[in-house]
């Protein structure tokens, strides 16, 4: 089309005003097409009415939504990228974004890049951060865009191994080894700005979002700088990167974290939101300073990937029963305990999700809001400015709630509180950091809490621990060895007739043997003899026996059963449940 007006006079306009300012439509067909909208009690769009009769076309419509929304649109068959201009992009974030550079001004350092939809602006502020560069949008189609793709990108996946061997080869990071405590800010603000970093760190972030890691590590040491994945719960070391460029790829996070490059002598956190294949995905950043240089963990929390269900957290059904029971409670305690990083949050948040209605009020106080929940007050802890937990829920009692959730009970202050807010008919979920269920109420006592008051109050013990689940593509049957065995406890005879499985490893697990993970639960709910042990002050010992006579099955069994069904292997119960056994 050449009769297009310019952007200024289409955007935010009615898509029946552009089109008909595009001379595409008459406005007596969109007064005809605007009444078949209302005959259809306004449930369908007026550019799908449009599409339906055939009064437009498909690219005409591209074009005039790319226009509602302030964007040129352009016809990549007709211009010829330069090699330059699509170096600044990789294959992968071309791929991942569905974008394609079509111009770069090296004096303002602005991007042009084309989509293939206009709804797809997130892509522009993630591009921004990722390279650093400011990016400007145009609309394609969406059949430009996979011409495009496979015209300039096909075949040109770079691999991290490409980018390092780049990297050792690049002059300038070459100039900055073994000057990592004598370069100044210029030189850093420079560092920050390395093409082949920005490729590099890109590379490392989008491979660790799309292999589901949890965290990213970057660790600076005497001779060398290492890079690992987390992935469910264990660390795998990249390609290492050469020292020399530690500076360099520790500045570049903190420019996207909106951090201080200046300062190396203090930790710093911060936070990088992206939107990788439409999903939302939150870095969080903590810099640590060391003896050989900043080290920098990021923390990913991919959204998409949270299936906030209960019936979703591998919970047995007897167990599940437990746990209704205990979340529907009118008032009480329930704490959710196990070390960091055993999904303790995850099983909070499926709890106020389910209990999550229009008659509820909950809030939350957490450090940090690791994800935002429609319908959830949450509140985020900093101590920096005084906002601490036992401050943050003085006042979330005066704000009416019926449920609140407290990040951790990490003092008598805070247990004191959650205490009184149990006791003036609040439910209260919180976490703690306890091997077991039964070693919770040792834990409570020693903080200073008094025992009348933790039997007035708590009404049930949650610990968990995570697994790793064997890989379904690679799963096969074996039969263990007797030492296997003794690592539970067993012997030949206790598991006569029983099949057991483990995973060989393939592409699909990244030769683990594992993909996934799924809790293992620890039940302890309070009866009239458990509350009568406490006021005694009874050992963990004896209140782990007599919870098992209420019917508490061990982390070790629940493990059990997942090795008994196929689900995993006993070194991962073994794993996770040597501290807990008894």
């Amino acid at each position: 089309m050449d009769n297009i007006p310019p952007v200024r006079q289409l955007k935010g306009r009615a898509i029946g005003r552009i089109l008909t300012k595009m001379g595409v439509l008459t406005r007596e067909k969109v007064h005809e097409c605007l009444k078949i909208q209302q005959q259809r009690n306004n449930k369908q769009k007026l550019g799908e009415i449009f599409l339906e009769l055939e009064l437009v076309s498909k690219e005409e419509m591209d074009i005039a939504l790319a226009g509602q929304r302030g964007m040129e649109y352009v016809k990549l068959n007709e211009r010829e990228i330069s090699p330059e201009v699509i170096s600044y992009v990789p294959a992968q974030m071309a791929k991942t974004y569905r974008i394609v550079p079509i111009e770069y001004d090296k004096r303002k350092k602005e991007l042009t890049i084309a989509l293939d939809s206009p709804d797809n602006f997130r892509a522009t502020d993630d591009l921004n951060t990722l390279t650093g560069f400011t990016v400007n949008a145009k609309v394609t189609s969406v059949a430009s865009m996979e011409e495009a793709l496979n015209k300039y990108y096909a075949g040109k996946e770079e691999s991290i191994n490409d980018l390092i061997a780049e990297i050792k080869e690049d002059a300038t990071l070459i100039e900055f080894r073994g000057r990592d405590a004598s370069i100044d800010l210029e030189e850093i603000k420079e560092l920050a700005e390395s093409n082949p970093v920005k490729k590099l760190l890109n590379l490392v972030l989008l491979q660790a979002i799309r292999d589901k890691a949890s965290d990213i590590h970057f660790e600076p040491f005497e001779e060398e700088y290492k890079m690992r994945y987390r992935i469910d719960g264990v660390l795998y070391e990249m390609v290492p990167p050469p020292k020399h460029i530690a500076v360099a790829i520790s500045s570049r996070l903190k420019v996207m974290a909106d951090l201080d490059i200046a300062e190396r002598r203090i930790p710093q956190d911060g936070r990088i939101a992206l939107v990788v294949g439409g999903n939302p995905i939150d870095l969080r950043v903590s810099v640590l300073p060391t003896m050989f240089g900043e080290s920098v963990v990021l923390r990913v929390l991919d959204r998409s990937q949270l299936d906030l269900r209960l019936d979703m957290l591998g919970i047995m059904k007897d167990d599940m029963a437990k746990i209704e029971q205990l979340i529907h409670k009118p008032n009480g305690i329930v704490i959710v305990t196990g070390p960091t990083g055993c999904g303790k949050t995850t099983t909070l948040y499926s709890a106020l999700k389910e209990l999550n209605s229009i008659e509820t009020k909950i809030i939350t106080t957490e450090n940090p809001v690791e994800y935002d929940i429609d319908g959830l007050i949450q509140v985020q802890i900093n101590p920096d400015i005084g906002l601490t937990f036992d401050k943050c829920l003085r006042h979330i009692l005066r704000q009416d709630p019926d449920i609140v959730m407290d990040g951790e009970i990490r003092d008598l202050e805070t247990g004191q509180i959650s205490i009184q807010a149990s006791l003036t008919g609040h439910l209260v979920f919180s976490t703690l950091h306890t091997n077991d269920a039964p070693s919770t109420i040792a834990r409570l006592l020693d903080l200073g809490l008094e025992p009348f008051l933790v039997t007035a109050t708590l009404e049930g013990i949650i610990a968990q621990r995570l697994v790793r689940k064997i890989c379904h593509n690679c799963k096969e049957q074996f039969e263990p060895k007797e030492d296997t065995l003794l690592e539970l406890g067993l012997s030949p005879d206790d598991v006569a007739g029983r099949k057991f499985y483990y995973g060989k490893g393939c592409e699909l697990c990244h030769n683990t043997g594992y993909k996934g993970r799924r809790g293992i639960f620890e039940i302890m709910t309070f009866n009239d003899e458990l509350r009568d042990l406490v006021m005694k002050r009874s050992s963990t010992s004896v209140l782990h026996s007599a919870a098992r006579r209420n019917g508490m099955r061990l982390l070790r069994d629940n493990g059990l059963e997942l090795i008994y069904n196929g689900t995993t292997t006993i070194e991962e119960v073994a794993r996770e449940t040597i501290a807990t056994a008894q």
